[in-house]
């Protein structure tokens, strides 16, 4: 679905990660979350998130991250715009619970989300990510859990942005930016969450992006001198080299909160 007055972009993109998900593999994706950056990220997560409501994965793709989660015990649904990563999805795991649909425009009641998760996805849209954190924050309940990845400019990053003269980046129709912490935790301030954390994550991985001896044979693997080499930047150049953000918020309480539903 596209919205009126949405960029072309927004189209270009879709159809670019349908393509994207048609050429990737369920099970590369599950041993990408197995990984130790990865694992990182989830672990850094994982005590915030409830036990006691509906968890939402906006931008889901091919479910590795919902299907980790809802193997342990999360109450937990994948949405989608990219309806052929959900039917993979679906094939690989009929019992997961998935929902095609659009991040500007959930599913799903006002107050209905104990928790929205969202991996590398608000990134690729041209006009920003202020209406889907706006939806977000729609759909949680009054202190409900927001939880995001998005790409950081880092030094790596820069360099490869001024050598294209910008800094967002479109390949044949895909559009991809990056977010400073500073303008990363303003966005989410702006759209009614209390910024718990922010942290630095995948150092690893922005070694990766400068390929030879940093990449191990596999999908995104990073090799053992990148874990090490990533691992120490992370302690003395944190937000130097960091290939991603993550932000932990919540929703402000309200007078009036809303009865909690279930995704229709």
């Amino acid at each position: 679905m596209r919205s009126p007055g949405e960029p072309q972009l927004y189209e270009s993109t879709r159809r670019a990660w349908q393509d994207i998900w048609d050429s990737a593999s369920i099970e590369a994706e599950l041993d990408a979350v197995q990984s130790a950056r990865a694992q990182r990220t989830i672990r850094t997560y994982l005590p915030f998130l409830p036990q006691d409501g509906l968890i939402l994965e906006a931008g889901s793709g091919l479910g590795a991250v919902v299907i980790t989660l809802w193997r342990m015990g999360y109450n937990v649904v994948g949405l989608d715009y990219a309806e052929n990563a959900l039917r993979a999805a679906k094939a690989y795991e009929p019992a997961l619970p998935l929902v095609a649909g659009d991040v500007h425009a959930l599913p799903a009641a006002s107050g209905a989300l104990a928790a929205y998760l969202s991996f590398g996805v608000l990134e690729h849209f041209e006009h920003g990510m202020g209406p889907a954190l706006a939806e977000a924050h729609r759909v949680l309940r009054p202190g409900g859990l927001l939880v995001l990845t998005i790409p950081y400019p880092n030094l790596v990053h820069r360099l490869a942005a001024w050598r294209r003269r910008g800094s967002a980046l479109v390949t044949k129709g895909f559009y991809e930016s990056t977010y400073s912490r500073s303008a990363l935790t303003a966005a989410v301030a702006a759209a009614g969450f209390t910024v718990a954390r922010t942290v630095p994550t995948s150092h690893a991985f922005t070694l990766w992006g400068l390929g030879g001896l940093f990449r191990a044979p596999g999908y995104y693997r990073t090799s053992r001198l990148a874990e090490l080499l990533g691992g120490l930047l992370g302690m003395v150049l944190p937000w130097a080299f960091n290939f991603s953000t993550l932000v932990i918020a919540h929703k402000k309480d309200e007078s009036g909160q809303e009865a909690v539903t279930r995704l229709s």
